[in-house]
């Protein structure tokens, strides 16, 4: 029977510090450097920040779109252009499909860095991927645009390779 009541106000003791403390905890948080909310405090710079909404624009988003669709869209019949005449007879054809091609590839590649490194989960990382890819399509346009003017040509490579 001792050791009955010994108990109840053991956790009976314990029941009230725990309500205690928080029912107080908001109040002792309050001078503190994080806010607190229930799920926990919020730290600035992490995933739990909120968004911060770009100012619109109307450059992105829809027009941003459409120029994509277009482009994918603008690969079919000028691919089919560029095969159909030579790529020497029409260099302007050869080039423009280099350069769309290379546009095409830089949206996809984005895309996938926007998606997958987003700069708010991976500062470091995200922009070091970001800037590696602008590099790396100014160095493939540079490449094909030597190959397109000192060389066969794009068309001209694939006919050649795809008869082979």
């Amino acid at each position: 029977m001792a050791s009955t009541s010994v108990l109840r106000s053991t956790v009976n003791r314990q029941i009230v510090l725990n309500t205690a403390r928080r029912s107080l905890l908001p109040f002792a948080r309050a001078n503190s450097k994080f806010a607190y909310v229930p799920g926990g405090p919020i730290y600035k710079g992490t995933p739990n920040e909120a968004t911060e909404f770009p100012t619109p624009s109307r450059v992105h988003g829809s027009y941003h779109w459409s120029f994509e669709r277009l482009l994918s869209a603008g690969l079919v019949p000028l691919t089919a252009a560029a095969f159909v005449t030579s790529g020497s007879s029409y260099p302007m054809l050869d080039g423009i499909l280099g350069v769309t091609l290379v546009m095409h590839s830089h949206i996809g590649f984005d895309a996938l860095l926007v998606d997958y490194l987003h700069p708010r989960k991976f500062p470091i990382l995200g922009k070091a991927f970001k800037w590696t890819l602008r590099a790396t399509t100014v160095g493939v346009l540079v490449g094909v645009y030597q190959f397109n003017t000192e060389d066969i040509g794009l068309t001209e490579l694939i006919s050649r390779v795809w008869t082979a």
